[in-house]
């Protein structure tokens, strides 16, 4: 039985998939990282949306890694006094 540490191990193997697993790890990394700013500062997606002018929907697509446009990323961070930096 395969278990999915060595199925990703043989994945990663494929140069493609690497990148776009890595560029993945990054974003959900953002995501996360938005998320956890956003409950130590006490506020809710609602408010969060108000501040950074996003719908509740925009900031909770964010926070479940689902893909939004870079402008989103750049309001909600903004809104939380984060800054995005690109490497």
């Amino acid at each position: 039985m395969i278990t999915f540490r060595d199925h990703l191990n043989k994945k990663l193997k494929d140069k493609e998939f690497a990148a776009l697993y890595e560029t993945e790890k990054k974003l959900l990394g953002i995501a996360i990282r938005i998320a956890e700013e956003r409950n130590n500062q006490g506020l809710s997606q609602s408010e969060l949306a108000k501040k950074a002018m996003v719908t509740q929907q925009q900031v909770s697509k964010i926070e479940n890694g689902q893909n939004c446009n870079i402008i989103t990323f750049l309001k909600v961070s903004r809104a939380l006094g984060l800054t995005l930096n690109v490497n």
